[in-house]
């Protein structure tokens, strides 16, 4: 049925076209074009490419109002003909009268809604709602009411069939007026049209670069007819129409160019199927888009379901604010994924929804993964927080205990034994054994309490580092303890305790020598400790939690004889 509709409206304006040539030249004073090859060309060829160019649009987007106003364009070009005494027709003559000046709105209209097919702001609406009222009210209907051909003197014009009163004075206030409209509102669309030029893409930029270019041709042929009061065909304004004829050849050209580039995306688009017959690896739909659509800076995003977030194919945070234009990709009304591209990349949503088809297996594939590497990485980040914080707690219970009750008990000490200096020799033996008793357990409890403090968080690791604080405790170790090189630079306090954790763990439940080595590879701190030990007696679990919130590793190997090494791994950064 669209073709239908199509073919018919094709042979509809290539009679109204072949009509308004003879209109021209049968009365070629009255005319634009004339009786002269050059004006039929442009007459024809500015209303048959349109209504050529506006018809193909149509096949192809049926519910994009580019097309029908193209073809709409196409033949009010035509019409500005029939605004002639020749036309021989009442009925022509009167569809002349009120829409030769149809043509400008209808082709800004479509250079405004080009590509997507529809208007963006309500200025735009404003002014072309202005536009279609000063050119066919003002210009057109409301001048009909009161022109009497008869009685204004022009014998060879046919009955006006809307003619009401003859009013001659009203009829050219209405003109002059709706001329000075004209240039305004003209004006008005090449701003608006310059407008979206600013904010447009390579694709859509040569049709709105000849569409303000056709749009200042038309107020500056309305602005050139303001002192005769309506419409003339001077010479200037002869040369303006020709000018004009060949910018609507331009436009249509534009748009044609921009059909070709959306075949050759569609062509993209198969190779795009192709490409992913295969499931990309994580991360690899993006590049193959980037290549379909050529946007080297593309990036492609998935939202969470559960908090909205955008991460990429790692499950890593997106963000988008500073991208220059953002996409949803769209499938069964949800949102799968969302593309950050340059400016006006994707207007044409037919195109889109093509890519999400194409691309609708490994999108979704990618979206799953990525949503599960994101819950990894916060399950990650969850783990080290709680580390973290654990190891912040430890430091301030190990820190109180040192300042508070530590220094407390010293303090105490230290008056028991001024007062035992103090007893005079009179004093019993019994009361100076007891103070010495007393002293003596004392300091045992401080000995307790120091080493309790140290083995809830060694106070020397935050001061000094790995190093030092390993030497610090080969020290007091109950085994002896050979320590190998040993990295001089300090890491993060999460990277140290977890590697002194090792350490320590390790250094209790030796039955034997031990041999501590660490040094920096790859970005990573390694951590090696032979021993002779029952592996089974450490706790593995502990140990491989703490390095797991680090992103490191934990291995274990225990030979026939007895010996134990422990490798810790941790990224350090360095």
């Amino acid at each position: 049925m669209r073709r239908a509709v199509v073919l018919a409206f094709a042979g509809l304006g290539v009679a109204v076209g072949a009509y308004s040539l003879g209109v021209a030249h049968d009365a070629p004073a009255s005319s634009f074009a004339g009786r002269s090859t050059g004006g039929a060309f442009a007459l024809l060829g500015g209303g048959l490419v349109l209504i050529a160019c506006g018809l193909i649009c149509s096949l192809r987007l049926a519910a994009n109002r580019v097309g029908p106003l193209l073809a709409g364009a196409g033949v009010a070009w035509f019409l500005l003909e029939w605004n002639n005494p020749g036309v021989g027709s009442a009925l022509a003559f009167t569809v002349g009268l009120c829409l030769y000046a149809a043509c400008p709105p209808l082709v800004a209209h479509a250079v405004l809604v080009y590509p997507r097919g529809r208007l963006r702001t309500g200025v735009e609406r404003i002014v072309l709602a202005a536009a279609y009222a000063g050119s066919v009210l003002v210009l057109g209907l409301l001048p009909a009411f009161f022109f009497d051909p008869v009685a204004e003197g022009c014998g060879q014009c046919p009955r006006n069939l809307l003619l009401v009163a003859g009013r001659e004075r009203a009829k050219a206030d209405l003109y002059r007026v709706g001329v000075y409209l004209a240039t305004a509102w003209a004006l008005a669309l090449v701003v608006l049209v310059l407008a979206r030029l600013v904010r447009a893409n390579g694709r859509s930029r040569p049709v709105l670069v000849v569409g303000a270019a056709y749009l200042g041709l038309v107020a500056a042929m309305f602005a050139a007819s303001r002192q005769r009061g309506f419409l003339w065909n001077g010479t200037l304004e002869r040369r303006l129409w020709f000018v004009q004829a060949a910018a609507l050849a331009c436009v249509a050209a534009g748009v044609t160019w921009g059909w070709l580039a959306g075949r050759r995306a569609r062509s993209a688009v198969a190779r795009l199927v192709v490409d992913l017959a295969h499931t990309p690896p994580p991360g690899g739909l993006r590049d193959v888009l980037a290549a379909i659509l050529g946007d080297r800076e593309l990036v492609l995003a998935y939202p969470l379901a559960d908090s909205g977030r955008l991460v990429d194919a790692d499950g890593r945070a997106v963000e988008l604010a500073a991208s220059p234009a953002r996409t949803s990709l769209v499938r069964d009304g949800r949102i799968v994924a969302v593309l950050a591209h340059a400016r006006g990349l994707l207007d044409d949503e037919q195109l889109v929804d093509e890519v999400t088809a194409a691309a609708r297996l490994a999108l979704e594939n990618e979206r799953l993964q990525a949503e599960v590497r994101a819950r990894l990485t916060d399950l990650r980040a969850s783990r080290t927080r709680i580390v973290e914080t654990s190891d912040s707690e430890r430091r301030r219970i190990e820190r109180n205990l040192h300042d508070g009750a530590q220094q407390r008990l010293v303090a105490l000490s230290l008056r028991l034994r001024l007062l035992r200096s103090q007893l005079s020799p009179l004093a019993g033996a019994g009361a100076r054994a007891r103070l010495e008793l007393t002293e003596a357990e004392l300091d045992s409890a401080i000995a307790e309490l120091r080493e309790l403090a140290h083995g809830i968080f060694p106070a020397v690791l935050a001061d000094g580092g790995l190093a030092v604080a390993v030497r610090a405790l080969a020290e007091d170790a109950a085994v002896p303890i050979r320590i190998g090189p040993l990295p001089e630079g300090r890491f993060l306090p999460a990277v140290e305790t977890a590697a002194y954790t090792v350490v320590a763990e390790a250094a209790q439940v030796a039955t034997g020598p031990l041999r501590i080595t660490a040094l920096t590879r790859d970005g990573s701190l390694v951590v090696e400790v032979e021993m002779q030990a029952d592996g089974r007696t450490l706790d593995r679990v502990a140990l491989e939690d703490r390095l797991g919130a680090l992103d490191g590793r934990l291995s274990i190997d225990q030979a026939q004889d007895g010996r134990v090494t422990i490798r810790a791994e941790l990224p350090c950064g360095s």
